[in-house]
This record gives C-alpha cells, sequence and structure tokens, in this order.
C-alpha cells in the first residue's frame, strides 16, 4: 500500500524559506513521478512541482520556478521541496502526490496517491 507522509510546514516571514519533505513507502506500479500540490484559502488544490523518479527531470509553475527547487533524495527515498523568497500568496497546505505524469503544462494531472499534508503559513 502507498504511504505518502509529509513533513516540514511551518510559519514563516514574507521573504523566508522552508525546506519540506515528502517520505514514500510502497511505490505502485506505474510510479513515474511524485508532484507538490498546494491547497490555498480558496480550497482549490494547484499543482506547482514534480520531478520524475528515473531522470530527475523537474517541472515547475511558473509562479515558483525560480524560488523553489524539487530534489530526491535515493539515501532515504523522500522528495524535498526547497522553498525560498516565500510570499503570502504560498500559505496553504501542502501535499505531496505519486502519479504517471509530470507535465506543467497540462495542470499536473495524473496524481492519484496522496499524503496528509503540511501546513505553511506566511505571514508578517
Amino acid at each position: 500500500q502507498v504511504q505518502l507522509v509529509e513533513s516540514g510546514g511551518g510559519s514563516v516571514q514574507p521573504g523566508g524559506s522552508l525546506r519540506l519533505s515528502c517520505a514514500v513507502s510502497g511505490f505502485p506500479i506505474g510510479y513515474y513521478a511524485i508532484g507538490w500540490f498546494r491547497l490555498g484559502p480558496e480550497q482549490e488544490r494547484e499543482g506547482f512541482a514534480c520531478i520524475i523518479d528515473v531522470s530527475e527531470s523537474a517541472n515547475y509553475l511558473s509562479t515558483v520556478k525560480d524560488r523553489f527547487t524539487i530534489s530526491r533524495d535515493r539515501v532515504s527515498g523522500s522528495v524535498n521541496l526547497q522553498m525560498n523568497d516565500l510570499r503570502v500568496e504560498d500559505t496553504g497546505v501542502y501535499t505531496c502526490a505519486t502519479g504517471w505524469l509530470c507535465d506543467s503544462e497540462s495542470g499536473f494531472k495524473g496524481f492519484d496517491e496522496w499524503g496528509q499534508g503540511t501546513e505553511v503559513e506566511v505571514s508578517a
């Protein structure tokens, strides 16, 4: 059974940094990529970063491309998300997911196994 557990959330001021981690076990058959999603106050889940397992090639939403970095830790098996220059609009619940696509142009579709999420609050 696939299990994804996020950690590393917290409260920071604008301009601050956080590092999130997604621990994955029981990889599903056909697993191809891991993505990160944000559920904001508007209650719409938005994908913004994903990484392909084999190639470690990553795709990002344009609003985070120069601020966030997704990476794969081969030792621990986790996927990390380094978030710099955080903004108030980055506030939300951050969730990781496994899927069979890693495509920003499709709106980060193709993910179907989800973690519970970790909360990030950015406020002055």
